[in-house]
């Protein structure tokens, strides 16, 4: 547990821009399902299942492999994948040598679906946040993302946990 005098507190700069990430995070997604609930009749969540899926055409996928890509819990993947089954967005079956284990895979529905909704969605990516940034800005949301992305893998965590225990 940190203790509070532990704690290095956002100053106003960086509590402006958290708060501005929080808001546009929150806006840009919620913007995004709605112009692919209306254009192709699917969430953003199923969204991004189908291009996971796309993206792995040699066939099935189990759906252990599916959540830790997705990074999503196996009771959430389990709901949606439900919901998607019953509108023939996607096929489940069991494994012949397991029977927890189940393979998801992208039905013609699906993928036909994912073509509909994928110019939708790169529309709205370039048009409410890429057009408004010059080359330099692209290349530094890149190096934030992929920075952020890398003190959250599991082995920065570890060394960041031992780091903050062990004091001189």
């Amino acid at each position: 547990m940190i203790e509070q005098s532990d704690v290095r507190w956002l100053n106003d700069r960086e509590q402006l821009a958290w708060r501005a990430f929080l808001n546009m995070h929150s806006q840009l997604t919620a913007r995004l399902n709605r112009e692919l609930q209306d254009g192709a009749g699917v969430s953003n969540s199923d969204y991004v299942v189908l291009v996971w899926l796309s993206e792995h055409p040699d066939g099935p996928v189990r759906m252990l492999e599916l959540a830790r890509g997705l990074q999503w819990e196996k009771s959430r993947l389990s709901h949606q994948l439900t919901r998607m089954t019953a509108r023939g967005l996607i096929e489940r079956s069991n494994c012949s040598e397991d029977r927890r284990s189940a393979f998801i895979v992208l039905t013609p529905a699906g993928r036909d679906i994912l073509e509909t909704a994928a110019p939708i969605h790169v529309a709205g990516v370039r048009r409410y946040l890429f057009d408004a940034l010059d080359p330099s800005q692209v290349d530094a949301l890149h190096a934030i993302s992929q920075g952020t992305i890398d003190r959250l893998a599991p082995s920065a965590s570890a060394v960041s946990t031992t780091a903050s225990t062990t004091r001189p």
